[in-house]
This record gives C-alpha cells, structure tokens and sequence, in this order.
C-alpha cells in the first residue's frame, strides 16, 4: 500500500508535470514573473469556468477577503457577521480593518452558518454578512441573500474551501458557490482543491464598479501607474503560480468527483454506526466538494481515536479545535458561551480523514477498518 497521506500534491503532480513544466519554463524564458499572459489567461478561464463575469487575482486567500471587504467602504464600527467555526482568517480581516466581527453559531448538520443566527445577530450597525462554505459544502445562499436583500447588506463569500461546488435555488438553477453574493474570495494554497505551489488567491464579483475599484485595490491604489486614488495593497499572483493553476483547472470538476468518490466510500463503511456521524453524500452530489471529510465522533473519545488512527501512520487533523469566540485575540464580552452550543460541540467532536484526489480504495480500506477496529476495542 502506497503512502497515506493527509494531501498528496505528489501523485497529482506527477500527472500533470508536463503541462506544469512547461508553463513554469515559458515563464522563466519570458522573464514574465509579474502580472504576465499567464495571469490574464487564468484570470479568463476561470471567468468562464464559474461563470461570472470578474476574477481579480492576488496573493493569497486572506488577502482576496481584505481586498473584497476594503472594497465595500465598511467604516469602522460597522458589525459583520460570520461563522464561529472556522478558520482564523474571516474574523481577522475585519478585526483588522477595525469593522466589529460578530460571531454566529452554525449548523449541526452542515456545519455551515446558522441562518437563524444570523437573523437573530443583526442591528442597525450590521452592514455585512460573511458566509464560509466550510470543507468544500456550500452554505445555503439562498436564504441567506433573502435575509441580506431584506436588511439591504452585503454578502461577501468566503469560498477558500469550495471551489466548484454548485448552491442550488428553489426554483431548481445553480449558481457557483463565490458567485451569489455582492463579491467573494477563495484561496489557491497547495492543499486547497485547486491550488497552485506556493500561494495565491482571488476576488470574484459580478459588480463592475467594484471589479474596478478592487483591481486598483490589489495595486496600491493605482488605476493609472503612479496615480494614487484609494489606499491600496500590493497584493498580485504571480505568474508561475498561474501557469500550475490553469493546468489544474480543466481537472476542477474531475477532481471534486474523484474527492465525491472517496467521500461515498468512506461514508459507506461507517453508516449506521452508533458513534460515528459522517458526511451525507448523494448519488448525484454537486453542493459539497469534499475539501475535507470530517466526522462527528459522538462518544467522547475523539482524542483517543486520533491517537489511534496516527499510531497506525493515518494522519488526520481537527478543524477546527477552539471557537474563534474563545481565541484570545477575539474574545469579547459580547459573547456568551449558550449562544455557540454547537460550535462547542463540534470542537470537541470533529476529525478529519485524508481527503485528497488520489486515494485509492485499499487506502481508504485500511483507514476505514482502522477507525472501526478503534470502537471494536
């Protein structure tokens, strides 16, 4: 059995290494490390590919929120809502940019953000929402731009770990998850679906007025070179990173089937199982794309399991393991503990298995078998 690893970047190079080598020399030759027709290519295929009608590329992930809230106007003080169980980076955009994060429990199910809670989180000084479309499954839009349509804020996506997966609408479309709302981010780090090697990022909206003012955002503030007109970043994806980028995105969708595939396996061993709550996947899944396959360990001894599957040289991880209302740069006396009853609980209950586009099945065997040889003891 091959190596089991938690991201194997390795195995998905090798079939692509053709395709990559080359842009990464046609880069080198052409001296075009900066802004180059790598960047502009990219930026256009994936224009086309989710269907919107701008992609503002920059440096990274946390960077592409920056720039999409910078380019809102919010003024300090202005509440934005967002999802305790995360990643970091959300609330610490706009801690930084001095707007007042609100954190909002999420959902048992989908551990995405709780529409009831955010309902119940909005003031007169709310002026945006921050969904996450948490571990490659997107949050309900539809529901969520209602509430935003209603209390005229804006919705800004977090889309750092669902690019490709599709949010449906009660009238029976689909949008890309990162094309809903007023604009969005995603993040192309290395283990991320599609993700280059090193870091990148990017900004996607339908607006064009705000498309204009983001790409003189992510410039230093310049429209015209040497002509200052907002505060700005510098903030840019360079070229070499685009070149591995679009070799990867003619795969996106392949790939998101290939995570699908292994989803379904692993979900299929534990059904029924009275400690173990797993993911729900259907036949024709196209909301969830599988950044990672986290479970729901319900008899206390997560911890012991994680012991256990890393003893076996499985490696798994928890995402995430403290509430970001718990974090102590973003404790607040705003916050109280009954208002996240399930963000609590997750922390305590969630670990991840290797999710990747090539696990195959005596991999994914050893792993399941491990975790149930765990609960036979």
């Amino acid at each position: 059995m091959r190596k089991i690893q938690m991201v194997d970047l390795k195995s998905q190079y090798e079939k692509i290494k053709d395709t990559v080598n080359a842009s990464i020399q046609e880069v080198l030759d052409t001296t075009t490390y900066i802004n180059g027709p790598l960047v502009h290519e990219f930026q256009k295929n994936l224009e086309q590919y989710l269907d919107v009608k701008h992609v503002i590329p920059c440096a990274n992930g946390t960077d592409a929120l920056q720039i999409a809230m910078m380019g809102l106007d919010l003024k300090p003080g202005d509440e934005v809502i967002t999802a305790d169980f995360t990643f970091a980076a959300t609330v610490e955009v706009i801690a930084l940019l001095q707007l007042t994060p609100v954190l909002v429990d999420v959902d048992l199910v989908n551990m995405n953000i709780s529409i009831e809670a955010i309902k119940k989180a909005i003031t007169p000084k709310t002026k945006a929402i921050v969904p996450v479309h948490l571990f490659g499954r997107a949050a309900n839009m539809e529901a969520i731009m209602a509430i935003a349509n209603e209390h005229n804020l804006y919705v800004i996506e977090d889309n750092a770990q669902a690019i490709g997966a599709n949010c449906k609408f009660s009238d029976g479309t689909k949008k890309k998850a990162g094309t809903i709302g007023h604009v969005a981010s995603t993040s192309f780090f290395p283990s991320k679906n599609l993700g280059c090697y090193g870091d990148g990022g990017a900004i996607f909206t339908n607006d064009d007025e705000l498309a204009h003012k983001i790409r003189g955002i992510v410039n230093h503030g310049m429209y015209v070179r040497y002509h200052h007109d907002v505060v700005g970043v510098n903030s840019r994806l360079d070229s070499i990173q685009a070149g591995v980028l679009n070799a990867k995105l003619p795969l996106l969708d392949e790939y998101g089937k290939a995570r699908q595939d292994a989803a379904r396996k692993y979900s299929a061993a534990f059904e029924g199982h009275q400690n173990i709550v797993a993911p729900t996947i259907c036949d024709i899944c196209d909301c969830h794309v599988f950044h990672q396959y986290t479970l729901r360990i319900t008899n206390g001894k997560r911890d012991q399991l994680m012991e256990h599957l890393q003893a076996k040289q499985i490696p798994c991880a928890i995402y995430y393991p403290i509430p970001l209302h718990s974090q102590k740069a973003y404790v607040d006396s705003r916050y109280k503990e009954e208002d996240f009853p399930v963000t609590n609980q997750l922390v305590k209950e969630v670990i991840s298995l290797p999710m990747h586009t090539e696990l195959d099945d005596e991999q994914i065997k050893f792993i399941t078998d491990s975790v149930l040889e765990f609960f036979a003891k």
